[in-house]
């Protein structure tokens, strides 16, 4: 699912929710499953075959595709994009203002009066999110890439890119199945795990036919 489609994901029917769960959204799509104390609010998007641990909390304005995967304490707010297939680890947290004061302070003044300020982040398709990692606002994060656990992203991490540290940094690179990819002849990749293989188009890693 593309970031436009993840945008319209969730309507539909047939979704469980436990009963101390809350969820006033109507864009919640059949199958997903919504475990204790989270919080879906009216205006977020949920899609198919979802599963939300306890403490989820998934603002208006944030699309999450299918077969997502959020685990216990997951925070993803306004203006926050997660494609099919993603999995984020527990206490994972994105952000979505670069420069955050109180809309109730007086400092603010008027920079809450509008949405200049929002930023938001995209997870594309099939990518996972180790837990305690803090994913900043205005980056995007590549297909089937990996960020490790603890990990503070301040930029976009490529596809298939193994980021981590604090700020994280590109270690090496993963395969759509998860395992670290092994560097052979002429920068071309293999996977120890499942066999496939990668080659470098146009600056990007991408899977060979």
């Amino acid at each position: 699912m593309t970031a436009e489609a993840a945008k319209g994901a969730g309507r539909g029917a047939g979704h469980w929710a436990h009963p101390t769960a809350l969820v006033e959204s109507r864009e919640v799509g059949e199958g997903t499953r919504v475990w204790a104390f989270a919080h879906v609010m009216e205006g977020a998007r949920v899609g198919r075959n979802c599963n939300l641990g306890e403490h989820v909390f998934v603002e208006r304005g944030a699309a999450v595709g299918d077969n997502v995967t959020l685990k216990n304490n997951v925070q993803v707010w306004e203006g926050v994009t997660i494609e099919d297939d993603v999995f984020v680890g527990p206490s994972a947290v994105f952000t979505n203002d670069r420069h955050p004061r109180s809309p109730r302070a007086e400092a603010a003044g008027a920079r809450y009066d509008g949405k200049d300020w929002l930023e938001g982040v995209t997870v594309r398709r099939g990518a996972s999110i180790g837990a305690n990692a803090t994913i900043m606002c205005g980056v995007e994060i590549g297909m089937y890439a990996m960020v490790g656990a603890g990990a503070v992203v301040t930029r976009a991490v490529p596809a298939h890119a193994l980021a981590v540290g604090c700020p994280a940094r590109v270690a090496g690179h993963v395969c759509r199945c998860g395992q670290t990819l092994r560097e052979g002849d002429n920068g071309a990749q293999a996977c120890p795990a499942c066999a496939r293989r990668y080659v470098w188009s146009g600056g990007d890693l991408v899977e060979r036919d």
